[in-house]
């Protein structure tokens, strides 16, 4: 795992602009051979909780699991790490409002038109309704974070929302919170299937 921390830390600076040399090197070492682009910590959090959950070592199996830190640097990854780039396979995860961005980088970088999985709104959505917002709040409440939840519902801003957002707005009120409940909900889920962008991820990896 540490060296595929250090592939993926290789890649971020070279997008930031830093030699690409260092990331060639350790993606022949590692024989990386598939990319997944996410748009943040939280997704990662959760794909890296399913495969865990599903018993796979995702790193041992030459995938790099990468946040960009924002869907509007899926172009600069995609071409550094696409067929245009390092040869690498590309999959993603994503938000549906984010898709065009997708779309956009995997055809600059001559990755074709599949490959991404589209969440309806963004995957704590599809994790809430997956599990449902009862046992989302009783898990809430099992992280000791109900008094801050009920706090937040009294805001005048959340009266007469669909409980279901108003849960995905609380978790997006603190640093740190939707990356903890990605690992959380995920882990929730037992042996049920995940939602259906999250499990097709991992099931084409």
């Amino acid at each position: 795992m540490s060296d595929m921390n250090a592939f993926r830390g290789a890649v971020t600076a070279w997008a930031a602009g830093e030699s690409g040399d260092p990331a060639r090197e350790l993606a022949g070492r590692l024989s990386v051979r598939t990319v997944v682009l996410l748009e943040g910590l939280s997704d990662a959090a959760a794909v890296g909780a399913l495969a865990a959950r599903d018993g796979r070592d995702l790193a041992a199996e030459g995938v790099c699991v990468l946040p960009m830190g924002g869907a509007m640097n899926v172009g600069r990854f995609s071409a550094l790490l696409g067929p245009r780039g390092l040869g690498l396979r590309l999959t993603g995860l994503c938000d549906e409002g984010e898709l065009g961005h997708y779309a956009r980088g995997w055809r600059r970088a001559g990755a074709g038109g599949d490959g991404v999985f589209v969440c309806a709104a963004d995957l704590e959505d599809e994790l809430i309704r997956a599990l449902g917002v009862e046992r989302v709040t009783e898990l809430v409440r099992e992280q000791g974070d109900f008094r801050p939840l009920r706090t937040f519902l009294r805001q005048p801003a959340q009266r007469g929302r669909d409980p279901g957002q108003q849960l995905r707005r609380f978790l997006g009120t603190k640093k740190g919170r939707k990356i903890h409940y990605g690992r959380i909900l995920v882990a929730a889920g037992g042996g049920a299937r995940a939602p259906a962008p999250l499990d097709g991820l991992l099931a084409a990896l």
